[in-house]
């Protein structure tokens, strides 16, 4: 167990870091694309069903496109886990290939193996490391975009989890999501309702806090303590850290991708509740949003608490969630279209000289706030499919109207989460009362009324 010494197999099994062969494997993603463009072509000159066609490309290309994010693991895997939420606004005749191999990425890569993972283990916590654990498990439990998962025993006699990351983590991340923003505009048209730019560029922003485990830890240190004792959520708390190793106490739970799988109806409209309010509170109580919404990082338990993990993606908000978020909320909600268009015109959403007309403004949003206008609300994919469609449809005047708004820098991490919470919503089918939740948390949305 504390044999630390090289072998062939570690390094050919170890995280590919050379840029030249990570990138050789990126740039098959668009010349396998493209080729399969050409045939699908042939195919409808051949009389062949242009939408059967159009399906059988979809679905090579993502099996293509996510069994490439995955065994890359690095930045790859962490741009295919964020793009996952989204997954339920694919037309439904491509659902099933992107769902299936969405689902793996959500929770497996091929491990390093065991001597690699003691020497990391050795490096970050001493040579003597094994004495801190009673039982120690080679064999990874699951997989992180950046490292993976043991189960072990602590000393004292706790179950936890231990996180290690892969070696070269780092030279990989930066390596692909360089390279991932060359070929951005390709991914826009397999995910459609997404912006990929944005998403990619504060992926690389925030590669630092997140390749530095000590800043996961404190971040779920601050998670834990404002939520210890609650009788509706669980954080994991802390045990031990150090820049390429987090210890955490172990908890076991019903992942949300397999109650999107097959969960009951009662599993999906608590998940989805426990989720809401997971997301709408934690600015509030926490002054920290979990900003890596993906099905992965969520757990039902048995005692009916929400459980949560991996918080390398924190963003910090020490006034809480912002008062003109939940002004804007309840402006659409309220059809005050002059209001609303002032009001994103003060944030910066209007670009300066951008001319708009107020109720083209709120025809673009009203539907966005569809969930808060009535009691329950049931996120469906086909309600996401919907949005999708409609901002996506370059011949409308939403279409229009998206592109002349502006999402200004410091609300580009709250957006992308709240579409991310709502895409694992509609993942799940879930049927809840969002309006009472959002009512509670929202700074702006109560007092916003009039």
């Amino acid at each position: 167990m504390t044999d630390f010494r090289d072998s062939t197999d570690d390094r050919a099994s170890a995280i590919p870091r050379r840029a030249a062969a990570r990138t050789a494997r990126l740039a098959s993603l668009p010349l396998g694309m493209a080729g399969r463009a050409v045939g699908g072509w042939g195919r409808r000159l051949g009389g062949q069903d242009a939408r059967e066609v159009n399906a059988a490309m979809s679905a090579r290309a993502a099996e293509q496109l996510f069994e490439v994010l995955g065994t890359l693991k690095g930045g790859a895997m962490k741009f295919g886990q964020a793009l996952s939420v989204f997954e339920a606004a694919v037309p439904e005749e491509m659902a099933a290939p992107y769902r299936e191999a969405l689902t793996k990425l959500q929770s497996a890569a091929p491990p390093m193996p065991a001597r690699q993972t003691h020497r990391v283990l050795a490096e970050q916590l001493g040579r003597r490391w094994s004495e801190r654990f009673a039982e120690f498990d080679d064999e990874p439990a699951a997989a992180a975009s950046i490292g993976q998962v043991h189960r072990a025993v602590w000393h004292d006699g706790r179950e936890v989890a231990v996180k290690v990351q892969y070696p070269g983590a780092d030279e990989a991340l930066r390596s692909d999501l360089r390279q991932l923003q060359r070929f951005a505009r390709l991914f826009q048209t397999l995910v459609p309702g997404t912006e990929v730019k944005p998403l990619l560029a504060e992926l690389a922003a925030r590669m630092d806090e997140e390749l530095d485990y000590r800043t996961e830890a404190d971040n779920q240190r601050g998670f834990a303590k404002a939520f210890a004792g609650d009788d509706q959520m669980l954080v994991p708390k802390v045990v031990a850290s150090s820049p390429k190793v987090v210890v955490t106490e172990w908890v076991t739970g019903t992942p949300f991708a397999r109650i999107i799988q097959d969960g009951t109806r009662e599993q999906r409209n608590e998940a989805g509740r426990l989720l809401a309010e997971f997301h709408y509170s934690s600015p509030t109580r926490a002054h920290l949003l979990h900003s890596d919404p993906h099905p992965g990082n969520f757990m039902l338990l048995e005692d009916g608490r929400l459980c949560v993990i991996d918080f390398g993606a924190v963003a910090r908000l020490p006034e809480g969630a912002p008062l003109t978020f939940g002004v804007i909320m309840r402006l659409a909600l309220e059809g005050r279209s002059a209001e609303l268009l002032d009001a994103l015109r003060a944030e910066g959403f209007v670009r300066p000289g951008t001319e708009l007309d107020a109720e083209d403004v709120y025809a673009y949003l009203a539907p966005l706030v569809a969930p808060l206008t009535r009691e329950r609300f049931h996120f469906t994919r086909r309600w996401a499919q919907q949005q999708a469609g409609r901002i996506g449809d370059t011949r409308g005047q939403d279409f229009r109207t998206g592109r002349s708004l502006n999402l200004p820098p410091s609300w580009l991490l709250i957006h992308r989460v709240t579409a991310g919470a709502v895409g694992i919503l509609c993942q799940l089918d879930a049927e809840l009362e969002l309006r009472a939740i959002v009512d509670r948390w929202q700074p702006g949305f109560h007092e916003g009324a009039g």
